[in-house]
């Protein structure tokens, strides 16, 4: 059965959505190293969903965490304007750091922590993102 956090779209919710990813994973029995990523890539989502999707505007977020098999999938639902992420191209972290555009970091590091990511919009319109992490 998944566990399910809802919680208003806030810079100061972040330590209870890590602890929330932090205690559904050890009841599902995932090793810390793996957990460790997944809690990495949830926080790095959410505060995009904040900064970027509701832009200081209120909402809410909406985690659900459950084990699929050997992999443990988190789905962060908000009402923000779409916005797909999956489309933010990979950085070339051979370019010089002075030279290097702004943004996109964030992304890479989502890709880095887990092993799939997908986007969807829900049939009632909101963002979903999808993260998986095999349970090695």
């Amino acid at each position: 059965m998944a566990s399910r956090l809802s919680i208003s779209a806030e810079l100061k919710n972040l330590q209870e959505i890590r602890q929330f990813i932090d205690d559904t994973g050890v009841s599902l029995q995932a090793s810390r190293e793996v957990l460790d990523a997944l809690i990495q890539a949830v926080d790095e989502s959410a505060t995009n969903i904040i900064i970027h999707g509701y832009q200081g505007t209120p909402g809410r977020i909406e985690i659900q965490m459950d084990l699929e098999g050997d992999v443990l999938v988190v789905r962060l639902k908000d009402q923000a304007p779409n916005f797909d992420p999956t489309q933010i191209p990979p950085c070339d972290l051979t370019v010089r750091l002075e030279e290097r555009r702004s943004g996109g970091l964030g992304m890479h590091m989502i890709r880095c922590f887990t092993d799939e990511v997908t986007y969807r919009i829900t049939p009632e319109g909101s963002n979903e993102l999808t993260l998986r992490k095999t349970m090695r």
